[in-house]
């Protein structure tokens, strides 16, 4: 007799979302799945994880891999080969376009998702062994302008400060960050701090967000005028004495400049908030706060970030700190917020096409040491081209190869479709991925390696705050998948390098990027980990999540820099940064709107894994643009309706959301859908590919685009088992469902024509209702054991019918003769009404449980919480409830007059 299953031991790892680099505990199923909750023990997040994280275990599975390696003969399609092809034919390919073109010729584009050792060994072959330094990352995206502003400042790409700085901080200034539904872990530390020591909080922000709903004050600035902002703080710190003088003559440089054109830009408060858009009382009340308020901590992130002017906007918040002294020390400095998990790991190796790996860059000198080290023989000696030059010399043909690794680029960048149609022309366009299908590997790639994914992986990363923390695999590696850096030192060893790429482990890469990073070093450079260059395979294995640099005699991480100066520039001073005059972005002709682009809580990038999440598909199941009602009205966009959304790139079609938080004159769209789950695809392609002249990130928050309505006169829902091709002509968006999906529908197929294709699909036992009158079409199908199959609802615009009722039953047993009987109508037999959208995604609370929380006395947050749990983990919903209380407060209605209840 067999004795007891028994499930693999738990694991702690690392979340693979965004830069706050969350510590999880995993415990393994023993079936492919495994229950995720937070690592209590890890300084990221002691136990707390948001709504993406708290979702990971059901974003587990093969359904959607690529698990073996794939290979394209001429014009053919893609078919199955196995490894020594594909890799013979990526090496062949390589050595022919360097061979006919030059080392130039060839390109990688790599990704934040991918660890430390996988970006190394990329970076090595491509930078030391290939000769191209055309290798830039997804990270361009996110991080590029911080990179380019620590620098320029620090003399090196060193984030000062750690998260315990914000539960130290008594002010918090959020800049361009919507850090409760991006950063919610982090946002609730912050609110922590409030609670505790009474931490002020002030957003920066063009757009209403969810994190102004929560801030004690909020500058609603003008798209691009950040530097104004800064530079008139700065001037205002120098006449209110509260510079720090010793640190400035001890420890900078060029800060007499910097005063000089801050005041030529903005001389007071009255002159920044003009240039700004804002009211001078409160740039003043800001100013004095910021002032008075020695522990303040500024954390800025994409919108910042993702500006032409983005590297400046961060220098001039790095003044002001510089100025003050306010850098370094317990509960102050500026504080990037990075977007992607690994953003940072990938600078440490070399990521970028500026850099090369451990910090250096493209002088001679640091050159000669990285091909010393290396033995490299044939060095790259230049910068390479940045991720939007880069597709675009692709587009000119002068790159002829192509290597991607873990990221969707023709949804993410810019000009989206010339990023599909550069991707076609290639000579060679190699893909490693672990997804079978995106918008991507669309684009007619040559070879196509299946790559592992998370819970496979194995190897390190590094958080927004310098922590190395490892990512360990608690799943085998499924069909013929292998790691991300197995294949490139494969292709290395073809090459005939394959001495210098023969290890066997990650740990064995580890262990020579850090020995790198120490390589005559002497602290003359930030980024030193040789204090971990030694470790052994037990001790790489159990390695605890530790704050670089760690030097060589040092035995523990560094929380925080440069409290004492020693920069990392040639006289260890920091260096103030005069911003260019500021022209803050505008319309252009015909397109009078600026397009801002962005997250949503619940989504990750391209959706590839939070796509797959029924409860993180739940609370936002379309693609939409947020607009202010005054400017929906004038372009007689409908709430609810279709806009189309054209820019000097290209268009597509959103659903309209009339905000009243939506600043006139602007529009607002997420970044996650694509032609995977959408009919007209990413926003990517409306994008324009505009770039900061320093750091090369585009701007993403200010293109120049118009809006019309598109006719659209019915609407619907459509729930299936199976994925299905809705009707030609239909604007569509899908999202995962338990069981099966669902599609939001618009558009101009009418009732009859939706009977005929519903009757089309062929099988099974079909109900319907057709109202041809009244414009409504509903019907249902069952399969052969009668389970439900599909069910669509089809109703005039504006009357979107409610199927939420109905979701569950996709991955039921065979519908009752009480559910067929109420199933047409939207409901199930026994069951209240459908309770609409998720608003708690960790704990699968609806809006209609909410609302009925309230109507039952829930009177505040903390009460709705104890009730039904929504809100007391990541509380990125909290703002969200807040607006349902406030909303049934105002709905209330009102008392009567003591006389009236007494008569």
């Amino acid at each position: 007799m067999n004795g007891p299953l028994t499930s693999p031991p738990s694991v702690n790892s690392t979340c693979p979302y965004c830069g706050v680099g969350c510590g999880v505990a995993v415990a393994p199923d023993g079936a492919g799945g495994a229950h995720v909750e937070g690592d209590k023990a890890h300084p990221a997040n002691l136990g707390r994880l948001c709504s993406k994280g708290a979702a990971l275990g059901e974003t587990l599975g093969l359904g959607t891999r690529l698990l073996h390696p794939l290979m394209r003969a001429g014009d053919g399609p893609l078919a199955r080969t196995d490894w020594d092809a594909a890799l013979d034919r990526v090496a062949s390919g390589l050595a022919a376009v360097i061979d006919r073109h030059g080392p130039g010729a060839v390109a990688f584009y790599l990704s934040g998702q991918l660890l430390t050792e996988d970006y190394y060994v990329a970076n090595k072959l491509a930078k030391g062994f290939l000769g191209t330094a055309h290798v830039d990352t997804n990270s361009r995206l996110c991080m590029a302008s911080s990179v380019a502003g620590h620098k320029r400042a620090f003399g090196s790409d060193t984030v000062p400060g750690c998260y315990e700085d914000l539960e130290a901080a008594d002010l918090i200034v959020l800049v361009g960050s919507n850090a409760a539904f991006c950063h919610p872990v982090l946002f609730r530390r912050m609110e922590a701090a409030r609670a505790k020591r009474g931490t002020r909080i002030v957003v920066i922000d063009p757009r209403g967000t969810e994190t102004a709903a929560e801030a004690d004050m909020v500058l609603p600035l003008a798209h691009g005028t950040d530097a104004i902002l800064f530079s008139g703080l700065l001037v205002h710190l120098a006449d209110a004495g509260r510079l720090d003088a010793a640190f400035l003559d001890r420890h900078t440089q060029g800060f007499p400049e910097a005063l000089a054109a801050a005041r030529a830009l903005a001389p007071n408060a009255t002159a920044t908030a003009r240039g700004c858009g804002l009211d001078a009382a409160d740039v003043a009340a800001f100013f004095r706060l910021f002032a008075a308020t020695e522990k303040a901590v500024t954390c800025y992130s994409q919108g910042v970030n993702q500006s032409a002017q983005g590297t400046d906007k961060v220098g001039a918040i790095l003044n002001c700190h510089l100025a003050t002294g306010r850098i370094g020390r317990e509960g102050m400095g500026p504080f990037s917020l990075t977007g992607q998990p690994n953003a940072m790991g990938g600078r440490e190796v070399g990521g970028l096409a500026n850099q090369l790996a451990a910090h250096m860059g493209f002088s001679p000198a640091e050159v000669d040491l990285v091909r010393r080290f290396w033995s490299a023989p044939r060095m790259a000696e230049r910068e390479g081209l940045k991720a939007v030059d880069m597709f675009a010399a692709i587009g000119r043909g002068e790159i002829r190869a192509l290597w991607v690794m873990g990221t969707n680029p023709a949804v993410s960048l810019p000009r989206a479709g010339a990023v599909r149609a550069a991707l076609e022309g290639l000579d060679l366009f190699v893909l490693s991925e672990n997804v079978a299908a995106n918008d991507t590997s669309a684009c007619r790639p040559h070879v196509v390696l299946p790559a592992a994914a998370w819970g496979e992986k194995d190897g390190t990363v590094t958080n927004s705050e310098r922590r190395i923390s490892r990512q360990r695999a608690f799943l085998p590696l499924p069909g013929e998948v292998r790691h991300g850096w197995w294949p490139l030192a494969e292709v290395a060893r073809r090459l005939g390098f394959g001495d210098a790429f023969a290890w066997t482990s990650p740990a064995a890469i580890f262990r020579e990027h850090a020995a790198l990073s120490g390589f005559e070093n002497g602290g003359t450079r930030d980024f030193d980990i040789s204090g971990l260059a030694t470790l052994s395979d037990a001790a790489y294995d159990a390695l605890k999540p530790v704050q670089w640099p760690v030097p060589a005699d040092t035995a523990a991480g560094t929380a925080r820099m440069f409290a004492d100066g020693g920069f990392f520039t040639g006289d260890r001073r920091a260096r103030f940064v005069v911003p260019a005059p500021v022209a803050p972005p505008q319309g252009a002709e015909g397109l009078p709107l600026l397009l801002n682009t962005g997250r949503l809580r619940d989504q990750w990038h391209t959706m590839t894994r939070t796509g797959l999440s029924p409860r993180l598909s739940s609370h936002e199941p379309a693609p939409f643009v947020a607009v202010h009602p005054d400017d929906a009205a004038r372009l007689g966009l409908a709430h609810g309706g279709l806009a189309r959304v054209t820019s000097a790139e290209g268009e597509t079609v959103l659903e309209v959301r009339a905000d009243p938080r939506q600043p006139a004159g602007t529009a607002f769209a997420p970044i996650h859908w694509s032609f995977a789950n959408a009919s007209h695809g990413p926003i990517g392609q409306v994008v324009q590919a505009r770039t900061d002249p320093f750091s090369g990130q585009p701007d993403s928050k200010a293109t120049p685009v118009s809006l019309a309505p598109v006719p659209a006169p019915f609407e619907g829902v459509l729930l299936a088992r199976s994925e299905l091709a809705p009707p030609e002509g239909v604007w569509w968006a899908r999202a995962a469902l338990a069981g099966g999906f669902a599609w939001r529908l618009s558009g101009t197929v009418g009732p009859e024509a939706w009977a005929s294709w519903f009757r089309g699909m062929g099988g099974g036992d079909i109900i319907e209702m057709t109202d041809a009158a009244g414009g409504a079409y509903r019907a249902a199908a069952f399969d052969a054991a009668g389970r439900l199959a599909a069910a669509l609802f089809v109703a005039p615009a504006g009357t979107r019918p409610n199927a939420d009722a109905l979701k569950g039953l996709l991955g039921a047993d065979p519908v009752s003769p009480e559910d067929r009987r109420v199933l047409l109508a939207g409901r199930r037999a026994g069951h209240g009404a459908a309770s609409g959208p998720l608003v708690c995604a960790c704990f699968g609370v609806s809006k209609g449980e909410i609302e009925a929380a309230i109507g039952s006395g829930c009177a505040d947050v903390e009460a709705v919480g104890r009730a039904l749990k929504a809100g007391t983990n990541c509380g990125s919903c909290v703002p969200e409830i807040r607006a349902l209380l406030s909303r049934a407060s105002l709905e209330a209605p009102a008392p009567r007059p003591k006389a009236d209840v007494a008569a």
